[in-house]
């Protein structure tokens, strides 16, 4: 692990969003993209060096994985305007890394709000289609990709409630979107209506600090059955909004109390929530909700927020 942290440039200890981000991904890296038996050789070796220079290997499969993972993300991403009355959206391309699509399939479901099926065309040597597949709560993904293996629509597939994985013949692409959407139409729709954003407490711009943040972090770790925080903070005014990397919204925003704080909402540019952070809210207040996060680039560690909605104050 020590060989890991230094790897990954962390100049402090671990947080759990570390964990998450940081560490985990580069332990994985080597079974979506690179030799399976890495993360395991790592985590079991006594020998200081070869943990050094595996934790090296992990973390140029892990850049090589971001890479991929952006290469497929468009690819699906252009597939979305043409799929917008499906309750269920079923990307499929050829030449798409297996080992990505999972992680690809929970991006567009983040940002359509919609059950998302990724599927790698000609991944296997028989030309059968890979597919992962990530859902919304209330939609059974894995019941109804259970269902369509019965039903004949693919080769194999299983899983749960909230993520799925299939083998499929290209010929049934088409009609397996077709039965989907069908068979999980009125979920997705009852899912969608009922959508709401859960907060957990709602503090003035001057009360986002690192004090909070630090307070909050005690109570981790987090994770599917015990998920961070989500905090609102406002009514603040957009001071400085751009993009930054692919497609991110960096902002700085004040507070009436006088108070100013960094936010960013991940992967947004082009969604409803992004245009608006960024060419619609100069003269409006409004209220920010998402996870309060430690940005310790600076001299100063200093509290940010990760952007999930917003809402107009006024």
């Amino acid at each position: 692990m020590a060989a890991l942290i230094d790897a990954s440039r962390l100049s402090r200890a671990p947080t759990c969003s570390d964990l998450g981000f940081a560490l985990g991904p580069r332990i994985n890296a080597g079974g979506r993209v690179g030799e399976s038996t890495l993360g395991v050789r790592l985590l079991t070796t006594q020998d200081p060096e070869e943990a050094r220079a595996i934790a090296a290997q992990l973390s140029t499969l892990n850049e090589e994985r971001r890479a991929i993972e952006q290469v497929v993300q468009e690819a699906a991403e252009a597939q979305i305007a043409r799929q917008h009355n499906r309750a269920v959206m079923v990307l499929a391309g050829a030449g798409w890394h297996p080992g990505v699509i999972g992680i690809v399939a929970g991006r567009i479901k983040e940002k359509t709000g919609k059950p998302t099926l990724v599927i790698a065309l000609e991944a296997d040597e028989h030309g059968h289609g890979k597919g992962s597949g990530r859902s919304i709560s209330g939609v059974d993904l894995g019941a109804a990709v259970i269902a369509a293996r019965e039903a004949g629509l693919l080769v194999a597939g299983g899983g749960h409630a909230m993520a799925a994985g299939l083998t499929i013949r290209p010929e049934h692409l088409s009609p397996l979107a077709d039965w989907l959407d069908e068979k999980l139409g009125g979920a997705v729709m009852a899912a969608m209506a009922g959508q709401a954003l859960l907060l957990d407490l709602s503090v003035a711009p001057r009360g986002l600090s690192p004090e909070l943040i630090e307070t909050l972090e005690s109570a981790g770790p987090y994770g599917m059955g015990w998920p961070a925080p989500r905090v609102a903070v406002g009514p603040v005014r957009v001071v400085k909004a751009d993009t930054v990397g692919t497609d991110h919204v960096r902002l700085i925003v004040r507070g009436d109390d006088g108070a100013s704080f960094k936010a960013i909402a991940f992967r947004a540019a082009q969604s409803d929530l992004g245009q608006v952070l960024l060419h619609g809210a100069r003269d409006r207040r409004l209220w920010l909700a998402g996870r309060a996060k430690i940005d310790d680039w600076g001299s100063r560690p200093a509290a940010e927020l990760h952007i999930e909605d917003a809402a107009w104050a006024d």
